[in-house]
């Protein structure tokens, strides 16, 4: 399966590494599934990750930022969206809808409400990483 996972999963997979979002995590090092992914993404979970009270609070070091960049660099696949967006009521979450375009992905994995609301999307499924789970 080809998916796109919101920041919000990333994040979450980190700082939760025994939950849900922490086994979505595992299973793209294990290679059950490959993670579309832009420039702005990789961005966007660097930023968020290496926020200074973000870290301090759940104690993200740098090279837990530098490990998952690299998974996802590694289990991924880079796309340039040619499409621009703008269906979502969060306009900084279009770039999840461009890039699964983009990449012709299966799913776009999400726990976010602005994106949920959209199922389905140009015949992408949204789904929650529990349903994501169970469909690998």
């Amino acid at each position: 399966m080809r998916a796109v996972l919101d920041t919000g999963v990333l994040v979450s997979g980190i700082i939760r590494r025994q939950g849900t979002t922490g086994e979505v995590v595992r299973a793209l090092r294990e290679k059950r599934f490959a993670v579309i992914y832009t420039t702005p993404i990789l961005v966007e979970i660097i930023e968020v990750l290496g926020r200074n009270p973000f870290r301090t609070k759940y104690h993200i070091e740098a090279e837990d930022i530098t490990a998952l960049v690299n998974l996802i660099r590694l289990r991924g696949e880079l796309v340039t969206p040619k499409q621009t967006v703008t269906v979502c009521r969060d306009a900084k979450d279009n770039k999840f809808l461009e890039t699964a375009l983009a990449a012709n992905a299966d799913a776009i994995v999400s726990g976010d409400d602005n994106l949920l609301v959209l199922n389905p999307f140009e015949g992408i499924l949204f789904l929650h990483p529990s349903e994501f789970l169970a469909k690998i």
